[in-house]
């Protein structure tokens, strides 16, 4: 099987209070509804696939998803790949492939996807086949049964935005989940001081870029995102929060434009100004993301944090920034690939596979 070689690409309660004087029959009522509701609450913590954890799924009035994992599983493995849905084009079978024999040794416990889930225009529906060809008949290795948590890419934008969210997705494939904003936990050990964990923050990075705004630009999903100020504002104010509250000993967020690239797309600006500052105040250790097809990382001395492209799932070799300047350029890989990661409370290491399933280059922290 030949590698593809390819240049060009264009650019998604329970019932509460007291019930005070009312009839009988109301109160009967208002009980009755109560009892539905416990029902369907226990429903929800229920329903999501436990893959040997436990997941529980809630919402806020804000409407971000917050999804827990409550394991002790030391160390913990997974692996992230972005810009990939392509039914399996572009070798993004082939990584897929390559994925899953790795994920044999390292026994992964999930898997991430860092956004532009399905080409070139996001998904038309709930029903639309492209779900099945280019995710559930491709990712099909025994090792990649696992859940995907996913974040939206501005390619996905261009279709039905709702239906990536919808939990009729699920139904679809039981691995699939897709939240504008919300945070993953993990136990990585237990003691009688509550123990050490790793946290991950999802945050939906397109209504960011100011270009996508634009009158020229393709026409994007913006439903629920208006008005867009007002959007961004709580969208950075909940992360800060989180960030902030977290007692995780590793803190990794996850969006799918770059802050600092040296790939065509290059360092996205508006992130640079809005959301690089709360990170590198909230001390995040990792800043994960595709859109790039490369992968890349990025150490500047400016920060703390460590910034790592894994957009290689599947159309690649763009080519570089036309001025790169190489500011903590530790590694850019102009392929496909993916990358791993393996969390210890004391370690976490970062290894880059090429398209070949050859390591390309390893990242070590410490705490």
């Amino acid at each position: 099987m030949a590698v593809e070689n390819c240049s060009h690409d264009e650019e998604a309660g329970l019932l509460t209070g007291k019930i005070s004087s009312c009839s009988k029959s109301k109160c009967w009522f208002q009980i009755l509804l109560a009892s539905v509701s416990v029902v369907l609450v226990i429903s929800v913590i229920s329903w999501y696939p436990s893959f040997g954890g436990r997941f529980i799924q809630s919402t806020n009035k804000k409407g971000s998803i917050i999804i827990s994992k409550s394991l002790d599983n030391n160390p913990l493995h997974f692996a992230v790949v972005g810009d990939w849905g392509r039914k399996g084009a572009y070798n993004q079978s082939w990584v897929a492939a390559q994925m899953d024999k790795i994920g044999q040794g390292q026994k992964f416990s999930f898997l991430i996807s860092a956004g532009d889930n399905f080409y070139e225009n996001g998904l038309s529906g709930i029903e639309d086949p492209l779900f099945e060809e280019s995710f559930s008949n491709v990712y099909t290795g025994e090792n990649l049964q696992k859940p995907w948590f996913a974040v939206l890419g501005n390619h996905d934008y261009h279709g039905d935005v709702l239906a990536q969210l919808d939990s009729a997705l699920v139904l679809r494939d039981s691995r699939w989940h897709c939240g504008r904003e919300y945070q993953l936990l993990h136990q990585l050990e237990s003691s009688a001081h509550g123990g050490s964990y790793v946290e991950f923050f999802f945050i939906d990075t397109v209504p960011f870029v100011d270009e996508y705004w634009q009158t020229y630009h393709k026409p994007m999903d913006w439903r629920g995102l208006l008005p867009r100020e007002e959007h961004l504002v709580q969208k950075l104010q909940v992360l800060s929060k989180a960030l902030e509250s977290s007692v995780a000993t590793w803190k990794i967020v996850v969006g799918h434009h770059p802050i600092y690239s040296e790939g065509s797309h290059g360092d996205t600006v508006e992130l640079i100004e809005r959301l690089l500052p709360i990170l590198n105040t909230q001390k995040a250790d990792l800043y994960v993301n595709g859109h790039d097809h490369c992968l890349e990382h990025i150490k500047r001395e400016d920060s703390s944090i460590n910034f790592i492209t894994s957009g290689g799932g599947s159309k690649a070799w763009k080519g570089m920034k036309p001025t790169p300047n190489k500011n903590g350029v530790k590694l850019y890989y102009d392929g496909q690939g993916f990358t791993t990661f393996t969390v210890t409370s004391t370690h976490l290491h970062i290894s880059y596979f090429d398209v070949y399933g050859s390591v390309i280059h390893e990242v070590d922290l410490y705490k």
